[in-house]
């Protein structure tokens, strides 16, 4: 029983798989973030389109109907 435990301990096998769970675990994890920051980003950009065609389109109905021509 000795000698299986002491080879147990020197076998590494199963080290590879466990390095490549870290390393997708981490690589998961960054697309997250990445995924989020892109995410708030764009709907930032997008929230300020909006507000200035918004603005734009109130302009220019305004201008219709005080001006009409």
């Amino acid at each position: 029983m000795i000698k299986f435990i002491k080879n147990f301990r020197k076998d590494e096998d199963g080290a590879v798989t466990v390095d490549w769970v870290v390393l997708t675990a981490a690589v998961v994890g960054l697309a997250a973030v990445a995924y989020t920051q892109i995410g708030n980003g764009t709907k930032a950009v997008a929230d300020n389109i909006g507000s200035a065609l918004t603005t734009t389109a109130t302009s220019v109905v305004s201008d219709v109907q005080v001006n009409p021509e």
